[in-house]
């Protein structure tokens, strides 16, 4: 069974930093494109960050990137998003998913970040 579990979020002041992690179960990590996205409540779920399968290579949402960076450790099959001067406006539950290419998704049921003084 697949299981994307979040954790790390909390409250930060603004300029502050957090990490969140997404630990995985019943899959790998490294093997799918993995995903961050964020929804502020009345509004839709953004994609803030994805890692691919091949190279690692990323994208960033323009208002995160500079800021935000998404990894995965392989020894802990865990997703990262390493988030740096942060705003009021990141404030958000953000998810973990993974995308496997055959129109299934996984998703982990959030974190929630509350950025604010």
């Amino acid at each position: 069974q697949v299981r994307l579990v979040e954790s790390g979020g909390g409250l930060v002041q603004p300029g502050g930093s957090l990490r969140l992690s997404c630990a995985a179960s019943g899959l790998t990590v490294t093997k799918y494109t993995m995903k961050w996205h964020r929804q502020v409540s009345g509004k839709e779920r953004e994609l803030v960050a994805a890692i691919r399968s091949v190279n690692d290579i990323t994208n960033y949402a323009d208002s995160v990137n500079g800021r935000f960076t998404i990894s995965r450790d392989s020894t802990k099959n865990t997703l990262y998003l390493q988030m740096n001067s942060l705003k009021p406006e990141d404030t958000a539950v953000y998810y973990c998913n993974a995308d496997l290419r055959s129109g299934m998704n996984f998703w982990g049921k959030g974190t929630l970040v509350t950025v604010s003084s």
